[in-house]
């Protein structure tokens, strides 16, 4: 990508913030909503503030991580405790599941931005994301969220590229999905299976692996992983702890995916056509 075009969206992209009077941001802390909420602060200052959601399909420590980012920008930003998990038909694992969550999540979202009187609520999507089943977006649409990253033709390459320019330190930051997504349609989700999960992730990657989805079938742990660490898990001390670590979790059959990471893996029946991360 010319580093030129990148700019040339930017400037597309702050063109259009400068046409809003105020801006709420769902800000997860990942690479994408980072960047919008940084690029938003700049041009509209006090006028924009962050909202997260404080659930138990999102790592501890991402809301962590974005409540330091926040308050490294000198952002308001508001914590909303979500409630997906009290939804049945989020519970429920159907394939609508992100559209649900994400429905819930923008009316709350929307109903607090009302209270501070600003109209406008953006998400961090950027163009890759069309190209991949999400429900959410749609969710998002219904709702009037706007999504100035997608209007201004940014991909992720392009905000990774920014973000490195502007010194964000989420540039390089792996991408990260709700940890909902390891759990395959039709299997309810359950506050265990996303506490295994979380867990698992996170003992693989203190171990150095920078990208780790373990996907949640039962008591199988099937991770995935990129391919140039495949000879590293294999190390035997390496593989004998990850093992033993993931049976202390609860699962009891660990695998390695052979075909490695896979962005939206768990949407095969959805679209053929697999981002590779």
């Amino acid at each position: 990508m010319n580093l030129d075009k990148s700019v040339t969206k930017k400037e597309c992209l702050v063109n259009a913030l400068k046409q809003y009077e105020s801006l709420a941001v769902a800000f997860s802390g990942g690479v994408d909503s980072t960047f919008l909420l940084a690029v938003a602060h700049d041009v509209l200052k006090k006028k924009v503030i962050a909202l997260t959601a404080d659930s138990p399909v999102h790592p501890p420590q991402e809301r962590a991580h974005a409540v330091e980012l926040a308050k490294s920008f000198g952002v308001e930003h508001i914590v909303i405790k979500s409630r997906e998990m009290d939804n049945i038909d989020f519970v429920a694992n159907r394939k609508n599941r992100c559209y649900v969550c994400k429905k819930l999540l923008f009316e709350d979202i929307l109903n607090l931005a009302m209270e501070r009187g600003i109209r406008l609520v953006a998400h961090g999507a950027n163009v890759d994301d069309l190209r991949d089943f999400r429900p959410g977006f749609k969710a998002a649409e219904e709702m009037g969220i706007v999504s100035p990253m997608v209007d201004a033709g940014l991909t992720k390459e392009d905000i990774r590229r920014l973000s490195k320019e502007m010194n964000l330190p989420t540039w390089d930051k792996p991408s990260m999905a709700c940890l909902a997504t390891r759990i395959p349609y039709g299997t309810p989700i359950s506050l265990d299976a996303l506490e295994m999960v979380d867990k698992a992730e996170n003992f693989i990657t203190c171990l150095g692996f920078m990208t780790c989805r373990v996907r949640h079938h039962g008591k199988v742990a099937r991770i995935e992983l990129s391919h140039r660490d495949f000879n590293k898990i294999m190390n035997e001390e390496i593989r004998d702890n990850v093992i033993l670590a993931l049976r202390k979790i609860g699962f009891s059959h660990i695998a390695v995916d052979m075909e490695g990471y896979i962005q939206g893996s768990m949407n095969r029946s959805e679209n053929c056509d697999l981002l590779r991360g």
